[in-house]
């Protein structure tokens, strides 16, 4: 069976009212959401409408649409990787530290490198040792920030981003950023290898049933591997741009990603159990956060606010795309 065929709606002959075809598009009702926000925070703001505003947005967007990229693609498996926010760190500190010690051109293969390190220490963990995905990156998680503490003594790294680092993150191309570029060029190879390659089929169908795809022919072990390495890479290629837009590394700079790359992925209807999912929902969920984010900052509403409502719409589309399971 098809990852197409386990994901399929059902026939058109079947009658749905209007809320029920809306609860069956996941990115349909982001986008909408995403619109809803839009003329929200025109109203506040009359800014918020504006091309470089938006532009700016986006550019924001693509750091945390690099980490939900990953992340999406271990969640369709039915896991979860919570090293994201010091895999994060590590990638940033280690590719302004390669490029301070070996050259400019080495930072960024640098922080890639370290990133899928991360990532097959994880897969091999998950899929080998057979401990639960939750439990084994936690621990990596916390392996890792001791690690960077130790590396820079607990106080803040000297090492400055290169110039290829800054542009990749601040400069512009034709007049649009770089990180935008940077990350439809990410969305469309993720987009592509999900929907057209026998891969994108077999992470489907792991998500489903693990164990149907085993006997079926899949190398389940090897799909979880190359996806909790790509998980670890795209999170360090999210530090180096970070590091590149700051102008430096820094202690915890991922620690904000995790919760809101959970909730873009979820809000984008992906099934946090696995086996179910759209990209175009996940970038949609992206964008959402990041308007809420910058609506919230409108709204002076402190941190802990903000976490308490990413928290509740996290519940909130459980909810919602429960029933939305049920109406399947």
């Amino acid at each position: 069976m098809s990852a197409t065929e386990l994901t399929a709606q059902p026939s058109s002959g079947v009658s749905r009212n209007p809320v029920q075809r809306l609860l069956l598009n996941p990115p349909a009702v982001v986008g909408l959401c995403c619109l809803l926000l839009l003329l929200a925070g025109s109203a506040v703001n009359r800014n918020f409408l504006m091309p470089v505003y938006l532009l700016q947005q986006l550019q924001i967007a693509a750091f945390l649409g690099l980490a939900a990229a990953g992340l999406m693609a271990v969640i369709l498996l039915g896991h979860i990787d919570l090293s994201v926010p010091w895999t994060v760190t590590t990638g940033a500190m280690m590719a302004a530290a390669a490029g301070s010690a070996y050259g400019a051109g080495w930072a960024i293969p640098a922080g890639l490198l370290c990133g899928a390190l991360v990532g097959l220490v994880n897969g091999l963990g998950v899929a080998l040792l057979r401990i639960p995905s939750m439990i084994f990156t936690l621990g990596a998680n916390a392996v890792l920030q001791g690690l960077m503490v130790l590396y820079t003594g607990g106080h803040a790294p000297q090492d400055a981003a290169t110039p290829l680092m800054r542009e990749l993150a601040v400069g512009r191309t034709l007049g649009l950023p770089n990180a935008v570029l940077a990350w439809a060029a990410v969305s469309l190879l993720v987009y592509l290898l999900l929907t057209r390659t026998a891969a994108g089929r077999y992470v489907y169908v792991i998500g489903n049933s693990e164990r149907a795809a085993y006997l079926s022919g899949v190398r389940t072990a090897r799909m979880t591997i190359a996806c909790f390495v790509a998980c670890g890479m795209l999170s360090a290629f999210a530090g180096v741009m970070l590091a590149g837009y700051s102008g430096n590394a820094y202690q915890a700079m991922g620690d904000p990603y995790l919760l809101p790359a959970i909730a873009a992925v979820v809000l984008g209807g992906t099934n946090i159990l696995g086996g179910r999912g759209s990209y175009l929902g996940t970038v949609a969920g992206v964008v959402f956060i990041v308007l809420l984010q910058s609506m919230l900052a409108v709204l002076q509403l402190p941190e802990a606010g903000r976490q308490i409502i990413y928290g509740a719409l996290i519940l909130a589309m459980l909810l919602l795309y429960g029933r939305s399971a049920k109406v399947r």
